[in-house]
């Protein structure tokens, strides 16, 4: 059977991404929530497990074996090949579990996985179509602050480690405008139809 086609949707934090990831979910469509995956992922795997101790030392998990972020985030921040090691033990463990899942929903016309990082559509990746997520910084940082239990000086400093909106739209196949000017579902319902129509001219 025909694997469903994967459209990765992606953007900065605050840019919006679940929302339109929740509006994909209301028309049946399936969603691979890639980063809360790798979190569970990183507790349960033993292979990663295995690797990101042997990499970062028995801190990096705690008393309960639970994964210490805290801990894991203070060591590769500002630790350029560090974060490259931890990713690379990481990224190809949610690859294969991406593509597993997409495996078993061959009955959805297409899948979305949402990322925070993503790469080009084929490049090593598995997704047909890159869905860019874009905000204005000033409204990010709004949605953040009343969203999370950050200071915006926090909120900022993540915003500056993130890929750039520029960098993101090299990578688009498609972009969705989430500011206040501009109606969300409408262009969601334009992707819907486009990727039925993807899919159909597989056929």
């Amino acid at each position: 059977m025909e694997l469903p086609l994967l459209i990765g949707v992606t953007g900065g934090i605050g840019s919006g991404k679940s929302m339109v990831c929740k509006l994909f979910e209301c028309l049946d469509i399936p969603v691979y929530y890639a980063d809360s995956r790798a979190k569970w992922l990183t507790n349960n795997d033993p292979e990663i497990r295995e690797k990101v101790v042997a990499l970062l030392g028995n801190e990096a998990y705690d008393r309960e074996g639970l994964y210490n972020t805290r801990f894991v985030a203070s060591s590769v921040f500002k630790n350029e090949p560090l974060l490259k090691a931890l990713n690379a033990i990481i990224h190809p463990v949610v690859l294969r579990d991406t593509k597993e899942w997409a495996g078993q929903r061959t009955g959805a016309p297409y899948v979305v996985k949402e990322a925070a990082i993503m790469t080009k559509a084929g490049q090593a990746n598995a997704v047909d179509y890159v869905v860019v997520v874009e905000a204005p910084v000033e409204l990010r940082v709004q949605r953040i602050l009343q969203r999370d239990n950050r200071t915006e000086q926090e909120i900022r400093a993540i915003i500056e480690r993130q890929v750039s909106d520029e960098s993101r739209r090299e990578i688009a196949d498609y972009i969705v405008n989430n500011d206040d000017a501009s109606e969300l579902i409408p262009q969601v319902l334009h992707l819907h139809d486009t990727f039925l129509k993807a899919r159909s001219s597989r056929h």
